[in-house]
């Protein structure tokens, strides 16, 4: 199943057992969104249940706010990424905020999915990875699937939380099939997990890199470098223990993402594993990310996106290190 169709029946089968969820977002409707993931959605539940909103990302997620506080389970999709920032003070001060400002009265259970991330030859402001700006907002929660199965069970334990859960779907990756259990949850949401083991280096992504990540493990093997890869899967909470435990197992940590490095989720990563783990790295940890510019242009982002090169070109500079 490809991940946008894990999502199509993670939404399918929540709105068919919890009369409390409702879908809003531009386009969602009978278009069944620009990714087609809401395709047949509005037909088989109605427009009262699959809302065709009006071209206004703040009235989307204000209304959102709104529902929640009738008791109501909203999903709120924002077309693309760079078309989040019209709602940024709506998530940032009253979203985020509501539950701990009614001393948990009040709670917030909204989801919001964004599909995020570049590589798929798009015009401005249509590839952007903000994640950085929500992780640092207290009181939301962010996670992003890398595969089919995720993408479902990800988006079936986010609606399903009392607090506000941003699923960032790596729209590079929409087409991406893999199989999905409908029987067997994915793990939990808020947790990483170690994708492949490895005893020499770690490489460490989330969302549209994690197969990026796995690819370049499998040609590291090929020198004779045994690289584990960690899927990191939520950003906040982040599951920094599991990073921590795999960068102090082999001695070296590259983090991967497709947002800049400078002031990028990259950051906090290093951060955390060089005073969890300081004693037992080898090297320091590295990043790998997108450059501090504005997202070029559809034929120049092959040159901005990491790929399994400057992966591996990291893995080698980490052992320049060795002491």
């Amino acid at each position: 199943m490809p991940l946008a169709k894990a999502i199509t029946a993670a939404l399918r089968d929540t709105l068919a057992t919890d009369e409390r969820t409702l879908l809003i977002g531009e386009d969602i409707g009978a278009l069944g969104g620009v990714f087609r993931v809401t395709d047949g959605l509005q037909a088989q539940f109605g427009a009262e249940r699959v809302i065709d909103s009006p071209l206004a990302e703040s009235g989307i997620i204000g209304t959102s706010i709104g529902m929640a506080m009738r008791g109501y389970r909203p999903i709120a999709e924002i077309q693309f990424d760079g078309f989040v920032f019209p709602a940024f003070n709506q998530i940032t001060t009253q979203l985020a905020k509501i539950h701990n400002r009614t001393d948990g009265r009040v709670t917030m259970p909204v989801t919001v999915r964004l599909p995020y991330g570049g590589s798929i030859g798009s015009i401005e402001h249509h590839s952007e990875s903000p994640e950085a700006l929500f992780a640092h907002t207290a009181g939301l929660r962010l996670v992003t699937p890398s595969n089919a199965h995720d993408a479902y069970w990800m988006t079936r334990q986010a609606i399903a939380c009392q607090d506000p859960v941003f699923v960032l779907e790596p729209k590079r990756r929409y087409w991406l099939k893999g199989e999905v259990d409908f029987q067997h949850p994915a793990p939990d949401a808020f947790t990483a997990q170690v994708l492949r083991e490895g005893s020499d280096a770690t490489i460490a992504a989330y969302g549209p890199l994690v197969p990026t990540a796995l690819a370049a493990a499998t040609a590291a093997a090929e020198d004779g470098r045994s690289v584990e890869v960690i899927d990191i899967r939520s950003i906040s909470p982040l599951d920094d223990e599991t990073i921590a435990r795999s960068a102090a197992k082999t001695g070296r940590l590259i983090v991967a993402h497709e947002a800049p490095t400078f002031g990028g989720f990259g950051g906090e990563i290093a951060a955390r594993v060089s005073e969890r783990a300081y004693h037992r790295l080898l090297a320091p940890v590295l990043r790998v990310g997108g450059f501090h510019m504005p997202y070029p242009p559809s034929q120049e982002e092959h040159r901005y996106l990491p790929d399994i090169d400057r992966m591996l070109e990291a893995v080698e500079r980490s052992f320049s290190y060795d002491r």
